[in-house]
């Protein structure tokens, strides 16, 4: 298990590798990426039951993670390649014609540490539901983790969701929000305000926390104490900054889909520590 001077490492590599792969492909979004990599490279890392050798798409015997905001993949494929999942040397290929790095998780070429294909907004978190509900009926001791945007929050089906999972008393389910306060057309509260949204998630049965979403302790003590069952889902509210750890993309949605040039990306890269060596 990682310890937190270790995890900051990581996220610094981590937020490095989204910046290059996405400058490299031309194309991605580096904004929700940036902003969710210390909740993603604390639950791999440190909190989540899982291995590279023993992964299977359909789950049994580890916890699973579903990326329901999809098109977060910059950060999702580093940390799984990181993890171990796939040679690192793989990220060169992001949204290369015929990569297993696809713009939004694909199963296609059967990519280790994908269960689905998600990117469709709202989707994600249904998924982990069931999957969530699966390993109750199988008598799993696991847990299924999914992450969400706070515009994906929007979607209708997110709601669904949240009632199915609350319904079934999934105490198994942990699901994270990326809320950034961001949304590809601008600020979520002047798109489609979202409200009390710890008040909502409550209203709909779930236990919801709010937490630093750049603070590794706390980030991991919430993680622990979701843990317990209590017949509730469990939602965590993480606090972040988009574009977290580049000064010219924080708080802003101008970098939630759009990729640096290379004056930019050397700019971005010098306030990114390189801690475990590029790919």
């Amino acid at each position: 298990m990682a310890k937190n001077s270790n995890l900051k490492e990581i996220a610094s590599q981590v937020r490095r590798d989204i910046v290059r792969m996405v400058n490299m492909a031309s194309s991605g979004h580096p904004g929700g990426s940036l902003s969710s990599t210390d909740v993603l490279v604390t639950l791999f890392f440190q909190e989540m039951d899982h291995s590279p050798a023993k992964w299977r798409r359909d789950g049994k015997g580890s916890d699973m993670f579903f990326l329901s905001a999809g098109h977060m993949t910059p950060v999702y494929y580093s940390v799984l390649a990181r993890s171990g999942y796939f040679p690192l040397e793989e990220l060169n290929t992001f949204r290369k014609l015929g990569s297993r790095l696809q713009g939004h998780p694909s199963v296609e070429r059967g990519l280790p540490g994908v269960h689905v294909a998600s990117g469709s907004l709202g989707q994600g978190l249904s998924v982990a539901g069931g999957a969530a509900m699966a390993k109750k009926m199988n008598k799993e001791q696991h847990f299924v983790y999914a992450l969400i945007g706070d515009g994906e929050s929007e979607e209708g089906q997110i709601w669904e969701a949240a009632l199915f999972a609350a319904h079934h008393k999934l105490d198994n389910l942990i699901a994270f929000t990326d809320w950034n306060g961001q949304q590809i057309d601008g600020p979520v509260e002047k798109i489609l305000n979202l409200g009390n949204l710890k008040a909502k998630w409550e209203a709909f049965g779930w236990e919801c926390n709010v937490v630093d979403g750049h603070n590794l302790d706390e980030i991991s003590n919430s993680i622990k104490s979701a843990k317990t069952g209590n017949g509730k889902p469990k939602m965590l509210l993480m606090d972040t900054s988009m574009g977290k750890g580049v000064d010219f993309m924080e708080g802003t949605h101008h970098w939630h889909g759009k990729a640096p040039n290379g004056e930019q990306t050397e700019k971005a890269l010098s306030q990114l520590t390189e801690t475990l060596g590029d790919f």
